[in-house]
């Protein structure tokens, strides 16, 4: 079409110039054929359209959808065809969206605009069908123990239904950003941010280990999950969403944190007096096979004590050596 387009402008260039040196009628409706084409033939020029990979043009004509364009290549389509994409100016933390550098495209002969510090540039409307990376901001949000949690997520995604990703939602991207948002927080209220006793967190009415620390792939999984079912609609598939953050809000981080220490050394101080106590049972019993020495009840019991002491204490005993008679 392009190669027919310039033959008929080279064409009505050269009937000009014929029809100017013919002084009849035929002339003169060649010259106003060709100088009709000369002026207005810049129109059909406006259906090429170049498409690179993975890349798609929503066409509609005079308000009705026509069809869209898929596939890198050189394409014609009907000039008075339109291109939409409500979402082509959205900008969000994502990596299809990632700008480069306002001083690299002042470099390259980019032209600011004086209101908002930004390189002026022509609106692209094509939809990119590449797998993209959607770093939503951290959140703040109660656990099911009602502990407050920073959480932030990272869900990878790509348009599948072009037509459905541009008719069916006002903003395909600010849509899948906020759906994110409502599905973080459906999914994390179920869980505790650590382990918790008679904590259901999969719904079968049964008591699990599930949290949010330990229980992260099967989180992960469930926000995808959700997720999809939201944007199934807008044309959108989510491959894969992964936490990226996750910690207690700074206002509980610090009590947490003690809450962890006190309970690890609980946890310590029970391993070391579990041992202890099975040390001084196996001393007592090998006393008492070996006939080194016999000990009645009273005695017993000051030995268990003073090993306990020794083998529990946080600091190594003081021994004190008696010279004089056992009893």
């Amino acid at each position: 079409m392009m190669m027919l387009f310039t033959l008929l402008y080279i064409l009505a260039f050269a009937g000009i110039a014929i029809g100017s040196d013919i002084d009849d009628a035929a002339g003169t409706l060649l010259m106003v054929i060709s100088g009709f084409w000369a002026m207005f033939g810049w129109i059909p020029f406006l259906g090429l359209k170049v498409l690179r990979p993975q890349e798609a043009l929503v066409l509609t004509l005079f308000g009705k959808y026509k069809g869209t364009l898929k596939g890198d290549g050189f394409y014609w389509v009907n000039p008075f065809c339109t291109a939409v994409n409500p979402a082509a100016n959205t900008k969000l933390r994502q990596s299809g969206d990632v700008n480069s550098e306002v001083a690299k495209k002042v470099a390259a002969g980019a032209v600011i605009n004086p209101d908002t510090g930004m390189p002026m540039q022509k609106i692209d409307k094509k939809i990119s069908l590449k797998i993209m990376t959607l770093d939503n901001n951290k959140q703040k949000i109660n656990d099911c123990l009602g502990n407050p949690v920073e959480i932030g997520i990272a869900v990878i995604w790509r348009v599948v239904d072009t037509a459905k990703a541009v008719f069916d939602v006002d903003n395909y991207k600010e849509y899948l950003s906020l759906q994110c948002d409502t599905a973080l927080r459906n999914i994390v209220r179920l869980y505790p941010y650590d382990v918790a006793p008679n904590i259901d967190t999969t719904g079968d009415g049964l008591a699990d280990e599930g949290s949010l620390r330990g229980s992260s792939e099967i989180v992960a999984q469930r926000i995808r999950d959700e997720i999809q079912d939201k944007v199934t609609n807008a044309g959108i598939e989510i491959i894969e969403a992964r936490i990226t953050y996750l910690a207690y809000a700074p206002e509980i981080a610090a009590a947490m944190l003690q809450r962890q220490q006190a309970s690890a050394v609980v946890d310590a101080r029970k391993l070391i007096v579990d041992g202890a106590v099975g040390m001084v049972e196996m001393a007592l019993e090998q006393l008492s096979e070996k006939n080194v020495v016999e000990l009645d009840d009273e005695r017993k019991a000051a030995m268990v004590s003073n090993l306990l002491v020794v083998l529990c204490g946080n600091h190594d005993a003081q021994p004190i050596v008696n010279s004089g008679s056992l009893y």
